[in-house]
């Protein structure tokens, strides 16, 4: 019985010593980073969704690295799609949208079924990689050729 108490009391100061350090670790990085508890997550994108049923949703990430200059053809996504550029620039454009780029740390939204006539690395020099969420409710294929455009986004 004594045995048990005096490691039960060993386990405990272990464990507070492990749960002190713990809290000294944490802090210390805080305090090297500038960031408080707070600050350490943000919203990154907000954004309302269509009418989805609900019954059958999925999400699949998907990456998507572009190497310096390098585009896609003109697509379509028949689900709604958020983007979250993770390196490098992002050129990109929605049929009836305008041309823009989004840089690392940033997120957008594409509509489901629009004509994606823009899609490519916004620099010559650096690689571009992004996260594409894409949110569906039914089995389709994440991506569709179009046909190309006079509006086709090629430099």
């Amino acid at each position: 019985m004594a045995a048990t108490r005096i490691w039960t009391s060993f386990a405990l100061v272990i464990l507070s010593a492990a749960v002190a350090g713990g809290s000294a670790v944490a802090a210390r990085v805080a305090a090297r980073t500038g960031l408080e508890k707070e600050e350490r997550s943000r919203v990154a994108f907000s954004w309302d969704l269509p009418r989805l049923n609900g019954a059958k949703l999925s999400v699949t990430a998907v990456e998507v690295n572009y190497a310096p200059g390098e585009s896609s053809m003109p697509h379509s996504h028949p689900c709604p799609v958020i983007g979250y550029v993770l390196e490098g620039s992002l050129r990109t454009q929605v049929k009836g949208n305008t041309e823009t780029i989004y840089k690392a740390g940033e997120s957008f939204y594409e509509a489901p079924n629009g004509v994606h006539l823009v899609s490519a690395n916004a620099s010559d020099k650096e690689p571009m990689k992004l996260l594409a969420f894409f949110v569906c409710d039914h089995n389709a294929p994440l991506g569709l050729p179009v046909p190309e455009t006079k509006d086709k986004g090629g430099r």
